[in-house]
């Protein structure tokens, strides 16, 4: 099921489906999750593929598909959290996503298997895949290659409810965004506002983006009095106080550097494999 390789294989080991290079390292209980390192299971048996058959078969005739034979599948982006879109999928297609690891749909209006990405190219690759506790819904846990929504947009959810009911009229779409998120957002609109005029006094967050000396010091002014809710023993709730202070502080000079938070967990997500040593190492390499 997987590709072939090059390096000998011993004879009663298989190796298991590719993963694609951004999900590396990831880790999952999952039964069908695997590393992008070659990884070979062994097994009592000259015929190992029929083995990984049968255990993708077992996990396919868990699904309570519906009387058209279909389930819910909700694509899900590994770093963010965010919802990305949701689709159907029927055997087949839950399958082919096993196998591939590209996000795979079946379109109930065409009666026919899609892949996410095969006309943008804007593909999903999937890390890891879950079912819910009824087995009637799944999650594909991957990092997409571009925005999702045939729209342009990042994921397919961008109109809020409450601001369509409550809030006034808008220009533009709203990603559902949770807290982190939100908190960027609104910085990076800080930041598009400082080449426009502005009346009055600047925001906190535009004084800390115009002047460098001033974010620096509050960075570090801010992570040394987060080591002192430990060393003086404060309470929990100082802790997540400064921590907070912190991370709003960091991302204004991520917003700056024009680095995304999500590129900061992709990095960490990469290192879940590694042990802390061996990771301040490969730096000096």
């Amino acid at each position: 099921m997987g590709r072939s390789r090059t390096m000998a294989v011993p004879y009663n080991c298989f190796q298991l489906p590719n993963v694609h290079p951004q999900c590396r390292y990831f880790s999952s209980s999952s039964g069908f999750s695997t590393r992008a390192s070659p990884v070979y299971a062994c097994l009592r048996t000259s015929d190992p593929s029929l083995h990984l058959e049968a255990k993708v078969g077992s996990v396919l005739d868990s699904v309570k598909w519906d009387d058209k034979g279909l389930a819910v599948a909700i694509a899900q982006n590994v770093d963010t959290g965010a919802v990305l879109m949701q689709g159907f999928v029927n055997r087949e297609a839950l399958s082919m996503t096993i196998s591939s690891r590209n996000a795979t749909f079946y379109s109930r209006s065409r009666s026919t298997l899609w892949t996410k990405g095969e006309t943008s190219m804007n593909f999903i690759n999937v890390c890891d895949i879950f079912l819910d506790c009824d087995r009637d819904s799944i999650i594909y846990l991957g990092k997409p290659d571009g925005p999702t929504c045939h729209t342009g947009a990042e994921t397919c959810y961008y109109t809020s409810v409450d601001e369509v009911i409550n809030g006034p009229q808008v220009d533009g779409n709203k990603l559902a965004l949770t807290t982190l998120y939100l908190l960027e957002s609104t910085i990076s609109k800080r930041k598009e506002e400082i080449s426009g005029k502005t009346d009055g006094k600047p925001s906190w967050t535009k004084r800390l983006l115009l002047d460098e000396k001033l974010l620096c010091s509050k960075i570090r002014e801010e992570a040394d009095e987060l080591c002192r809710t430990l060393e003086e023993n404060e309470d929990p709730s100082r802790a997540a106080s400064e921590m907070a202070d912190v991370l709003y502080h960091s991302m204004v000079l991520l917003s700056r550097k024009g680095v995304k938070f999500e590129d900061v967990l992709q990095v960490l997500r990469l290192r879940f494999a590694q042990s802390g040593i061996q990771e301040k190492s490969s730096r000096k390499s």
